[in-house]
């Protein structure tokens, strides 16, 4: 009976540690892609006006761009949902793709 308790603890314990080695849910913020811009080393950086619930601390930051093709057919004044990471020092956009308006007093997805 105890080797029972012994394998089923070490299989919750394993199984646990498997759970902390996976990635994360990805957080989506809502923001509006206020511009883009290139800097003369060839590095792409887009500026994103976070939106009033987001409760970070500063309105507009600025993104490292790894692809221009993240931002293909998405103009400037859109409305967007994005993930970052901090990579290399830099915030850096993982992925964005545009969304609708949230209708006042309504939850937003």
């Amino acid at each position: 009976m105890s080797r029972t308790i012994v394998a089923m603890m070490s299989t919750v314990v394993m199984s646990g540690a498997a759970a902390q080695a996976s990635e994360p849910t990805p957080v989506f913020t809502r923001a509006r892609l206020t511009s883009s811009y290139e800097e003369p080393g060839g590095k792409l950086y887009v500026r994103l006006k976070l939106l009033p619930r987001s409760k970070i601390p500063f309105a507009t930051q600025t993104f490292r761009l790894p692809d221009r093709s993240l931002l293909a057919d998405i103009p400037d004044g859109s409305l967007v949902k994005f993930t970052s990471k901090h990579i290399d020092g830099e915030n850096t956009l993982t992925s964005i793709h545009t969304v609708a308006e949230c209708k006042r007093f309504q939850p937003c997805e």
